[in-house]
């Protein structure tokens, strides 16, 4: 699976409440989630990302509360990953679970900036910055992870398992 799009580049410590804010929580619709996404440090995000965009961060990315609406309201707003230096263990399970790929990637973060091209293959665990015509490795996602990201999520997993697919 290749990914590509924008980065949008934030700092380390992202934590749960910035990437949707607890006033939003009322709702589990992805669509007004992600009309909220990243507001709090980043007004322009919601209505700026497009389709296929990464969020880049430093470390701990998803810090903080134990939510779900994380990464509903990150995918939903058409980022197609995150790519960060590391994430805290809840989120990156709940990543996977709502469907959301993430990648860890320290050698690459500090070298890419926002606005920079990014590609992102799965399969063969590279990131390659087109603008800067750099590459580097990501920490592999496990197969099983990547099924999950494939089919959408946990829940979708399961419905395809039970149908027999």
């Amino acid at each position: 699976m290749m990914l590509k799009g924008r980065a949008w580049k934030y700092g380390d410590d992202v934590d749960t409440d910035v990437i949707i804010p607890a006033r939003y929580l009322n709702t589990s619709d992805p669509a007004e989630l992600a009309l909220h996404c990243m507001e709090d440090i980043d007004k322009e995000y919601a209505a700026k990302v497009s389709p296929g965009d990464f969020l880049v961060a430093g470390k701990n990315f998803g810090c903080g509360s134990s939510r779900e609406h994380a990464p509903i309201a990150i995918k939903a707003s058409g980022a197609s990953a995150v790519i960060a230096r590391s994430f805290a263990r809840i989120f990156y399970r709940n990543a996977f679970n709502m469907g959301l790929p993430i990648f860890e990637a320290p050698d690459a973060v500090d070298e890419i900036d926002a606005g920079d091209h990014l590609a992102v293959d799965m399969q063969r665990g590279t990131l390659r910055n087109e603008t800067k015509n750099r590459q580097y490795r990501v920490a592999p996602v496990p197969p099983f992870m990547q099924e999950l990201v494939a089919a959408g999520g946990l829940l979708n997993y399961m419905v395809a398992r039970r149908k027999g697919k």
